[in-house]
């Protein structure tokens, strides 16, 4: 047998009264049954079907897909988090409150903020609070503002959010160093903009060195410096959004603090403010209170609620074991490892990609699979050849303003052994591209499905499997 069920543990008489006999199974059911080889075994062979973090190499660019420590899932499941119930009372769920007040607390530091909500549910529900946050903020100055400007290289969570928050998206051009174009900042800068929407680092890895001048024409216009918190896995310990003018920051716990993510979730988007937006932050927020910590739903001009009961809890408790394991230093260390373990990489196959933007990068950097095209190789094909030396492929196509582009961050938790490996097989690929292109058109050809038509998949969808014995 795979499974023995314990006995029930309801009295007979109390099944008996609540289920009358008639509908009660008089003979066991007639179920299958495998052992439990089997049932390891068939599990076991359909994780070796996917790839995952702990499988091996992730370098998925903007999505800082990190190995994610084990003792953050105990800490998660012990009791007194795992088996909360969210309508229990204040008073039975201290341990709780006082780990949601504590990591805000951590978080507001992190970022050099004064203030933040825990609801959202992942990055682009942040941003979309955050945006909300905007407008409450202009709303209370009786200004109603109509746009937010977004960087070229920006997320396309970011325009997305904007539209459904109701502001209308204007476009900023990168220059020539993959940098905000200033000039062009300047002359969209204006009383009907409600802030400007950046990434920093950028998509591109770079760190936008111009940020005090871009905060300054911001601020002179009245608007307000949201920041895109995708890349603060480069900024830990080193720098802090608030320190360099950013108003409002949504921090994706699931990248940043360690946290398993992919295939839609789970994840955990924070959003932490300056003191003049703090009145505005959803509610209820955590109160500390003489005799222990409470829900407070007094802030009258809060913009509500954006997340049932109080955001993705397991989520959060993993980010505050991460934290608390790591200490100040640790998270330091975190970035400082994740920019070297980057530029390292970036040293090793430069020279058989092009690099479109030459300044020195941070945890992540974009190549271009341009000089592959000659030989009739795109970055799509050089993406599934990785697959075939049991690496995940990075980011493709995106940023946009980076043609044939690969997106590239290994982040802090692989060794150098393992850059290495990668490195080899790109470097390897390119050197296919000239010599035998066929082999890059056919891959992947090693992985339990060869490659998929991608286009005929998102048109005509069918996820349901029907067995067919011709």
């Amino acid at each position: 047998m795979g499974v023995n069920l314990p006995e029930a543990d309801v009295p007979q008489a109390n099944i008996d009264e609540l289920l009358p006999k008639k509908f009660q199974r008089q003979t066991p059911a007639c179920l299958p049954e495998i052992s439990e080889p089997e049932v390891i075994r068939h599990f076991v062979n359909l994780s070796t079907l996917n790839y995952h973090v702990d499988k091996g190499f992730y370098p998925l660019g903007s999505c800082t897909m990190k190995y994610n420590p084990k003792i953050n899932e105990e800490t998660q499941a012990l009791p007194g988090f795992g088996s909360l119930h969210p309508h229990q009372p204040d008073s039975s769920v201290q341990g709780a409150l006082e780990l949601l007040q504590e990591i805000g607390e951590y978080l507001c530091e992190i970022g050099g903020l004064q203030g933040i909500t825990l609801q959202p549910a992942a990055g682009a529900h942040g941003e979309l609070t955050g945006l909300m946050l905007i407008r409450a903020y202009h709303d209370a100055k009786g200004k109603r503002r109509k746009y937010i400007l977004v960087p070229d290289s920006a997320h396309g969570t970011n325009p997305a959010s904007t539209s459904i928050s109701g502001y209308q998206p204007l476009q900023i051009k990168s220059n020539e160093q993959g940098l905000v174009d200033l000039e062009q900042l300047r002359t969209y800068m204006n009383e009907d903009v409600a802030a400007l929407m950046l990434t920093n680092p950028n998509t591109l890895g770079i760190f936008e060195s111009q940020i005090s001048e871009i905060a300054g024409i911001v601020h002179e216009a009245g608007a307000l410096m949201y920041m895109d918190g995708a890349n603060m896995n480069a900024l830990l310990g080193i720098v802090r959004p608030g320190d360099l003018g950013f108003d409002v920051l949504h921090f994706n716990l699931h990248k940043t603090f360690s946290t398993p993510h992919g295939g839609g979730g789970p994840g955990a988007g924070p959003v932490a403010v300056s003191g003049k937006m703090i009145d505005f932050l959803p509610q209820p927020c955590i109160k500390k209170n003489d005799d222990g910590f409470s829900f407070d739903y007094g802030r009258s001009d809060s913009i509500g609620k954006m997340s049932t009961f109080y955001g993705n809890f397991s989520i959060i408790v993993r980010a505050f074991t991460y934290i608390r394991m790591l200490g100040a230093r640790g998270l330091r260390e975190v970035s400082e490892g994740a920019i070297i373990n980057a530029n390292y990489l970036l040293s090793l196959v430069k020279d058989y990609y092009d690099l479109p933007y030459k300044l020195t990068p941070m945890h992540e950097f974009v190549l271009s699979g341009e000089r592959q095209l000659e030989y009739g190789v795109k970055t799509l094909d050089i993406a599934k050849r990785l697959l075939d030396f049991g690496f995940h492929a990075p980011t493709v196509y995106f940023p946009l303003i980076v043609h044939e582009a690969l997106m590239i961050e290994p982040t802090e938790t692989e060794s150098k052994a393992a850059i290495e490996s990668f490195a080899d097989a790109m470097i390897l690929i390119a050197k296919e591209a000239e010599e035998k292109p066929q082999v890059l058109h056919e891959a992947p050809t090693t992985t339990p499905v060869s490659r998929l038509d991608e286009a005929m998949a998102a048109r005509e969808l069918n996820i349901r499997y029907l067995f067919s014995d011709k």
